[in-house]
């Protein structure tokens, strides 16, 4: 069938054939073996290495959400890339930041983008937000039993809910389990310290830049603190991946608008290392 297919140019007749607007339905019953939890992987002995994601932050202003992650991936105790991408867009209104093992996070972050495209091509509309949340609960609870061998993977999940016209964050536990979270969250190593930064500086009125300058900080703290986090790398010109999601939709911060960012914050902590200690002005 496979040969007679490339001979005629004629897609299979699954493809052709009326079905779930779920991309992974479609997939689980076509071609199982390709989706990530249904691989099977060799006997090892010990712990598994791999490369790993660390901090991902987001925030909630007024007029949208931000969210932000550093640019290290580490395996064990080693610095496995210094430049690694962690935060994607899921669609126009929805992006996925992701934490924990690195190839599985962004083979799972394809594959969401894949079905909330399928979704909107067969059901000629968007999944509400909360709609989209509930399809990427899907994905990491498949991916459970990877998980159980250590490959874990724990997204942030961040978008513009233009049904009730504000941001909202979304964080997730290695089963699936799916929680709303309020203002601000974070996940992966240095997400503690990240944590402390940011309800240090919230504010419910934040505007943008002050935002995007809040996430620089958190991430900021967290490296100072934690070893698998990047910091600001003005050296090699490695800065955090900066994302900005309002009702015009996603935006990722230019290369210099992220090095200005963070200029300023290397600037402020020149004169005060440990941090802004009161909210941003």
């Amino acid at each position: 069938m496979e040969a007679n297919t490339r001979s005629t140019g004629r897609l299979p007749a699954a493809f052709l054939t009326p079905g779930s607007s779920s991309f992974m339905d479609f997939l689980g019953e076509h071609q199982p073996e390709m989706l990530p939890g249904n691989r099977q992987l060799p006997p090892v002995q010990g712990v598994i290495e791999a490369p790993h994601g660390t901090t991902i932050v987001a925030v909630t202003f007024p007029g949208g959400v931000v969210l932000a992650g550093d640019r290290r991936a580490t395996m064990g105790n080693m610095i496995a890339q210094r430049d690694i991408e962690k935060v994607f867009p899921a669609d126009e209104y929805s992006a996925v930041g992701i934490a924990g093992t690195a190839g599985l996070a962004v083979e799972m972050v394809k594959l969401f983008q894949l079905e909330l495209e399928h979704f909107e091509k067969v059901e000629g509309a968007q999944l509400s937000l909360e709609g989209k949340a509930n399809r990427l609960s899907t994905m990491i609870r498949s991916n459970l039993g990877m998980a159980m061998q250590g490959l874990a993977v724990v997204p942030l999940f961040a978008g513009y809910d233009v049904d009730r016209g504000r941001g909202r964050i979304f964080s997730y536990d290695v089963t699936g389990g799916r929680s709303e979270e309020r203002n601000y969250a974070t996940t992966g190593s240095g997400s503690v310290f990240a944590r402390g930064a940011m309800k240090k500086l919230f504010r419910e009125d934040l505007t943008e830049e002050q935002a995007t300058t809040l996430v620089v900080q958190a991430l900021y703290d967290a490296a100072d603190d934690d070893s698998a986090t990047g910091g600001p790398d003005v050296a090699r010109r490695i800065y955090p991946i900066i994302t900005v999601i309002t009702e015009d939709g996603f935006r990722r911060l230019g290369e210099d608008e992220a090095a200005e960012l963070a200029g300023s914050v290397l600037q402020a902590r020149l004169e005060q290392p440990d941090g802004p200690r009161a909210a941003l002005l």
